[in-house]
């Protein structure tokens, strides 16, 4: 079955309810053959106590994406996908708008993947760099 861009996002998004994706408000918005981008909105909801974005809740955007194009890209009758460690480092703080976390592959083995995923404001400013490993495990029969 063969289904389009925005087929693909819409079932993404819909897989997101009543997860921490869709309590922290993280959108998939595209994707192509090496890559996936999701978005959070930066309110509230997301900061530390001092008003500015929380490590925690950008190391939980660049799971998610990462662990999603993992999931895109694999046989999911087959297959499930697990995180196995994620690193970030935060480079600049932002307050308010939307960050993007775009997660590209560095390796995609049929069992490990490696992504680099990258997470801008809207004015395309590095805020983390994150690195995600998963693994593809057969699903039991």
């Amino acid at each position: 079955m063969n289904l389009s861009k925005d087929e693909i996002l819409a079932k993404a998004n819909i897989a997101s309810k009543n997860t921490l994706m869709e309590t922290l408000n993280i959108e998939m918005v595209d994707f192509g053959d090496n890559f996936l981008i999701a978005r959070m909105p930066v309110t509230p909801r997301v900061h530390q106590p001092d008003g500015v974005l929380h490590g925690g809740a950008t190391a939980a955007l660049a799971e998610s994406v990462g662990s999603f194009a993992s999931h895109i890209f694999i046989d999911t009758e087959k297959m499930f996908v697990r995180g196995l460690e994620i690193t970030a480092n935060h480079l600049k703080s932002i307050k308010e708008g939307f960050v993007y976390a775009k997660a590209t592959f560095l390796h995609k083995g049929r069992t490990t993947q490696l992504l680099d995923i990258r997470v801008t404001d809207e004015a395309d400013n590095l805020i983390s760099i994150c690195r995600l490993s998963t693994i593809s495990l057969p699903k039991k029969k």
